[in-house]
């Protein structure tokens, strides 16, 4: 195994004066790539020409069955096959045994979401009469009604409400304007805060700048809310049906989960989100197909059915 090892500290000596890494970074890298040569020894391979692809392979096959995290299986393949590029650039070997091994894919990581019953129990909660109490309660209202982010409802002003043809002109990532549908009782929660509670909050204002004349949602002071108050706001709300730490994306993602289910179409989703690549949805997709098998398996007749 000399020639391996004698390898492994040209390559890392490579990676922190070359490539410019850290000396935690190439330590990381010499533990990896040692749990790796120490199982080709196993393997009884002692030479760079005799590691086959099957090699790699069950190497990773090896790792995955130690029950590692998929992220760490991830990190050790990348390290063997960084490790066998060198080897080919250095022209110690002719082939390269794990270009062609893939690295596993990380798992998918499904957004959190709430019930509709949740969501109800949390805003139903959401009842008092002062001028902040109107505005928490339509803030929420409007995160989840319409799919807002925090930054988007922060951002959003009075002459971007209308009522009358049902809409929000929101401004996403990168500043780009998007039409987006309001209704319900987010409509009618943000119009009571517009008419009896914005007006009481304005007034604590002594100079109010231009910014927070434009302004729907605005803080104790007069001024315009910020993201930071959004994310309290939302903590509070969540303390009501035991989620300590409830984000504002939360309520974005149970709005999209929720419109699915109910049989929204995908690409008006996306128009609704401002999602410019559909991929974006697929997780959303996802969650609607649980959804899907979970009615199956509660209404076909076959379903239950012993044969």
């Amino acid at each position: 195994m000399f020639e391996f090892e004698n390898a492994l500290d040209e390559y890392l000596s490579h990676l922190r004066i070359e490539r410019g890494g850290s000396p935690r970074t190439a330590e990381a890298y010499r533990r990896d790539l040692e749990g790796y040569l120490s199982f080709l020894d196993g393997e009884g391979v002692t030479a760079f020409d005799d590691v086959t692809r099957t090699h790699v392979a069950a190497y990773e096959k090896s790792l995955t069955e130690e029950g590692l995290a998929v992220a760490t299986v991830r990190r050790r393949i990348a390290a063997v096959r960084g490790y066998h590029r060198f080897l080919v650039r250095e022209g110690l070997t002719e082939h390269n045994p794990a270009e062609s091994v893939d690295i596993p894919k990380s798992a998918e990581r499904l957004p959190d979401v709430l019930t509709i019953e949740e969501v109800g129990e949390m805003l139903d909660a959401f009842v008092g009469e002062r001028p902040s109490d109107l505005r928490d309660r339509a803030l929420l209202e409007v995160l989840y009604g319409c799919g807002l982010r925090a930054s988007e409802a922060c951002g959003l002003n009075v002459d971007g409400v209308n009522f009358d043809d049902g809409f929000l002109r929101v401004f996403g990532k990168g500043a780009k304007e998007r039409i987006v549908p309001i209704a319900g009782a987010a409509e009618r929660t943000l119009s009571r805060y517009l008419a009896e509670g914005r007006p009481a909050l304005a007034a604590k204002a002594a100079a109010p700048s231009a910014d927070a004349l434009a302004a729907v949602f605005l803080n104790q002071r007069g001024g315009r809310l910020g993201r930071q108050s959004v994310f309290n706001l939302t903590r509070k709300a969540g303390r009501v049906i035991g989620r300590w730490d409830l984000h504002p994306h939360t309520l974005r993602h149970s709005f999209a989960t929720h419109m699915l289910k109910g049989g929204a179409d995908l690409r008006v989703l996306q128009e609704i989100l401002g999602h410019a690549d559909m991929s974006t949805l697929q997780v959303y997709t996802h969650l609607d197909r649980t959804h899907l098998h979970e009615e199956y398996a509660h209404a076909h007749p076959r379903d239950k059915m012993d044969l």
